[in-house]
């Protein structure tokens, strides 16, 4: 039996690899400083959207355990206070947490629901997408 906290990669060379996670310890990462920092930068982060409806789908029971760390390791990268650009580089500083959420919603992008967005959407305060009912 795999450990419950490791994804297996099939890579095409000599066989699967696992990758340990530190599912955890992104986890209590992310629920200690997301938030604060989530809203000391919603203004400036044209991704703020997509950060709280990952933060959403990650907390939710539903959502299955190999997306919940995909999605908590990247939103513990956002929490950091460092990382590969300082967030107080103007134009170029949520650059790289950007990068990762997209290559996060890029592999768990499916887990993240309607539902999680629409909480989002209230969290932050944003008018709800216009839709072509007409």
């Amino acid at each position: 039996m795999r450990h419950p906290t490791e994804i297996v990669i099939e890579n095409g060379e000599d066989g699967p690899r696992a990758l340990p996670l530190s599912l955890e310890r992104d986890r209590q990462r992310t629920r200690k400083g997301f938030m604060p920092k989530l809203f000391r930068v919603a203004g400036r982060v044209p991704f703020a959207d997509d950060l709280a409806a990952a933060y959403y789908a990650a907390l939710d029971p539903a959502t299955p355990r190999k997306a919940k760390a995909v999605l908590f390791a990247a939103l513990g990268y956002f929490v950091l206070p460092t990382d590969w650009v300082p967030d107080f580089v103007i134009g170029f500083g949520f650059a790289d947490d950007a990068t990762v959420l997209a290559t996060a919603l890029s592999i768990v992008g499916a887990q993240v629901r309607e539902r999680h967005r629409k909480a989002a959407r209230r969290l932050l305060d944003l008018p709800e997408p216009e839709t072509d009912d007409a």
